[in-house]
């Protein structure tokens, strides 16, 4: 039961990441004119927002670093707290454990650094 909620909430995850970040992109629809294609126009009720390119790219580059950020921090947490459960139980082969521990922090960092990269990128080159 346990497996089957993580999988649902990974793949909700996955849903609405890829549908938020994927809005930018209407922003870039071709128009009649040059001011009606660099804004959306966005009906909430009574009231009509207009999104310029600008604000769906600040949004798109918060979602890309926010999530993968918050799924490290997680993960280091599980990671860390692990490993010192391995040491607590085993104290002779903590040398192997922190090594392993170490190599294991590096690899979550190199995904939160690649959603830094993916957001500079949209914020300075889309």
């Amino acid at each position: 039961m346990k497996k089957a909620v993580k999988i649902v909430t990974a793949l909700m995850i996955l849903v609405l990441t890829v549908g938020i970040l994927a809005l930018p992109f209407k922003a870039y629809a071709a128009g009649e004119d040059e001011e009606e294609s660099a804004y959306e126009v966005v009906e909430a009720g009574d009231m009509n927002y207009r999104l310029s390119t600008t604000s769906m790219k600040a949004l798109a580059a918060a979602i890309a670093i926010a999530i993968p950020a918050a799924i490290a921090a997680i993960a280091m947490g599980i990671a860390t707290s692990k490993s010192v459960e391995g040491i607590s139980r085993q104290p002779e082969a903590s040398g192997k454990i922190q090594g392993l521990w170490m190599l294991g922090m590096v690899f979550i960092e190199t995904v939160a650094i690649y959603a830094l990269v993916v957001t500079i990128l949209i914020v300075f080159v889309l």
